[in-house]
């Protein structure tokens, strides 16, 4: 029986893919196997030692002490591109409320006193002030490729735009998937030059941070609109300020409201909503659920954003070790001559690694006793064995 903690309300629909004959799930339970989160902080959270596996049902991991947790052998695992449609929908949102000041004239109009003689013609005197401009013909630069950043160029290119894009990482399988109709871009520098809006579509790491700075800032054309629904600290906020006040740019929609810019006028700070639908928090519990539960039954890794991806399947009977290692010279040496030490016949063996970690999965026909087990966990370097037993 395995055990599942959910430190976050994970949607009923994924964690109906646990079979309850196989998995214990609870918000309170003892010595878990994984742990499935959604936005709650665990960094400093103290985790049973029995945990093998993080669960992140959504993209980003800034919640999450991945440092702490490979050095531990656990793999943490995501769900990318399970909330792209989601958030598609409100980047394009975003530019509509941006283009035609849909938030300020909203909170006008809510603002108006409630004359019937003298509304309509105070409308009329005053709706000049919120003129805006069509998306169709403007020119929408899109930093990040990936599932997010393909479906919002896509969507822009139907909208009528002219759509640039930059990611020097795209992956093929988005590349296949991307309109042969967005334009390349060759730096992030010549996409800003070009652009009436851009949006952010990437993760905040050391490459990200303030990649948008007051020098970036001044190669923007006049009145141009910035997105911002990846992460807060991929813009420098004191510097998009200063730009906000100069009418170097037009306005800011983001998805994480900060103090210095949430009460500007031309700022639209929203909730972090990206995700938020019914359809995409479904979407991404299913998906975790089926990774997480690929990986405790079958040692199977797909979208780890810390270990090797590693897909396997289960096997109808025998025993397939899963070794989490560091990432140094004889390492599988050692474990199969531990292994032929007892007499076992490798029936086959994977290994992958990444970074610092290595990661390796053995299939043999024969039982493996706890003393085998303990003797492999004791060579230098190895951090984590497990003993996956299959029966039909």
């Amino acid at each position: 029986m395995f055990k599942i903690q959910t430190l976050n309300a994970i949607s009923a629909i994924g964690l109906e893919q646990f079979p309850r004959e196989l998995y214990e799930v609870a918000s309170e339970i003892q010595h878990p196997d994984a742990i499935l989160v959604r936005s709650q902080d665990m960094h400093g959270m103290k985790l049973a030692e029995s945990v093998i596996a993080v669960g992140r049902a959504g993209a980003g991991v800034n919640n999450i002490p991945i440092t702490e947790l490979t050095q531990l052998g656990i793999p943490v695992f995501n769900t990318p591109g399970a909330n792209a449609n989601a958030v598609r929908e409100l980047v394009i949102a975003g530019m509509l409320l941006a283009s035609r000041n849909i938030c300020q004239a909203w909170n006008y109009v809510s603002q108006l006193e409630n004359n019937p003689e003298t509304l309509d013609m105070k409308i009329e005197q005053d709706k000049k002030q919120f003129v805006g401009f069509e998306l169709m013909g403007k020119t929408l630069g899109v930093i990040g490729l990936g599932s997010i950043g393909v479906k919002v160029a896509n969507a822009a290119l139907s909208l009528g735009m002219r759509v640039i894009g930059y990611d020097p990482t795209i992956t093929v399988h988005r590349a296949w998937e991307l309109s042969s109709s967005v334009q390349q871009a060759h730096s992030v520098d010549d996409l800003l030059m070009e652009c009436d809006f851009v949006t952010f579509h990437v993760p905040l790491n050391a490459d990200t941070r303030d990649m948008i700075n007051s020098s970036r800032l001044k190669l923007l054309k006049n009145n141009v609109v910035i997105l911002n629904f990846a992460r807060e600290g991929i813009i420098e906020n004191k510097a998009l300020l200063d730009a906000l006040n100069e009418k170097k740019v037009l306005a800011y929609v983001c998805d994480f409201p900060s103090p210095l810019l949430k009460n500007h006028p031309r700022v639209v700070s929203l909730p972090h909503l990206g995700a938020s639908t019914k359809e995409a928090e479904e979407n991404c519990a299913v998906m975790i659920v089926k990774q997480v539960r690929d990986f405790l039954e079958s040692g199977s890794i797909t979208n780890s954003v810390n270990f090797p991806t590693l897909e396997v399947t289960k096997n109808k009977t025998g025993s397939r070790l899963a070794i989490v290692n560091q990432n140094i010279p004889s390492m599988v040496a050692q474990i199969s001559s531990k292994l032929a030490d007892a007499k076992i016949n490798i029936l086959s063996l994977s290994n992958k690694s990444r970074d610092d970690i290595a990661y390796t999965l053995i299939d043999v026909n024969s039982d493996l006793n706890k003393d085998l087990l303990k003797e492999i966990s004791s060579i230098k370097g190895v951090i984590q064995v497990r003993n996956i037993v299959f029966s039909e």
